[in-house]
């Protein structure tokens, strides 16, 4: 039986990839890749192409175009989505290196065996050292918002956490609350756990870290997102452990597909806020009764309004324009 030590960034192994067929090619988007067998493909996310590296101690992550929605991939995708999470995730590595070490290794230099696929890995791809991976999503909530204000709804609670009573949606918590999930299985939904569940997953001296480092995270990348007009509602982080039993942050880090982005100036407690994420696609989704149904294509305006939120968090948060 394996561990959770034994358990790789997305957990499902998979067969060679299905060949890029010539509606994927024609795309703006890239929504796979395809290495012909240079490197072997270990998984494969909602967004991201997993492959193992020779050397077996790192990883290639390459960022795809895909975007998913209510635990569905649309069959198209949003032109340059991956590069722009792979260049918000690096800002963050770097931004918060002296808060907690992280698996990234370059997003510049690819093995010999993928240089004639440049093409499909530049600007997405992080090369990336390979940790054993905790089973828990460290999710942070700054404010109500989301399931948590469902469940408080219903009650009273936040993750099986008591908070205080007479509270509105989207209000700001006294302090942030750490509320893990499991890490479910592809296909699979995440459960959401009181905080007591990862000592139960992981290990006491492991579920104090965790807890210590994402509320840590959380907090500066609030603080320094607040100066530039934007709230972190929430956001989720991964981490893994190296070899030196340190706890390391891996995946992606406080990008729109992660966080919850809201503009400052916008913010008004006692509703839902627009975000800086899939809400236009969330929306035409259920308007148009196709929530939750595999094979979806979005309308070329949904994708456009979509990219374009994503562009401009980046802008926002990095200062820097935004260029593919």
């Amino acid at each position: 039986m394996v561990g959770w030590w034994g358990r790789s960034l997305i957990l499902t192994r998979l067969n060679p990839p299905p060949p890029l067929h010539k509606a994927t090619v024609a795309m703006a988007a890239l929504t796979t890749t395809d290495l012909h067998g240079a490197l072997p493909l270990i998984a494969k996310g909602k967004v991201r192409d997993i492959y193992e590296l020779p050397d077996n101690s790192s990883l290639l992550f390459v960022a795809t175009d895909r975007i998913s929605a209510y635990d569905v991939v649309m069959s198209n995708g949003i032109k340059d989505k991956g590069k722009l999470l792979t260049a918000l995730s690096a800002f963050w590595f770097e931004l918060l290196g002296d808060k907690c070490p992280n698996h990234l290794i370059s997003t510049t230099d690819f093995p010999a065996e993928v240089k004639q696929y440049e093409d499909q890995l530049v600007g997405r791809s992080m090369v990336v050292k390979k940790h054993k991976i905790f089973p828990v999503e460290a999710i942070v909530r700054g404010y109500i918002t989301g399931s948590a204000w469902a469940e408080y709804k219903k009650e009273g609670t936040v993750h099986g956490i008591k908070v205080p009573e007479g509270m509105k949606e989207s209000q700001m918590f006294e302090k942030p609350l750490f509320t893990p999930s499991t890490k479910a299985e592809q296909g699979e939904h995440d459960e959401n756990i009181h905080p007591d569940k990862v000592v139960e997953l992981v290990g006491e001296k492991y579920a104090k870290r965790i807890e210590e480092l994402a509320l840590e995270l959380y907090t500066t990348a609030r603080d320094y997102a607040a100066e530039r007009g934007i709230i972190i509602a929430d956001t989720k982080f991964e981490f893994g452990l190296n070899e030196k039993d340190e706890i390391v942050l891996v995946d992606e880090v406080l990008t729109p597909d992660s966080s919850r982005f809201w503009l400052a100036s916008a913010y008004e407690v006692g509703k839902g806020q627009d975000s800086y994420d899939k809400q236009f696609l969330r929306d035409w989704l259920t308007a148009n009764g196709v929530k939750g149904k595999e094979g979806v294509e979005m309308p070329e305006d949904i994708a456009k309004k979509t990219g374009e939120k994503y562009i401009e968090a980046y802008e926002l948060l990095t200062g820097r324009k935004w260029n593919p």
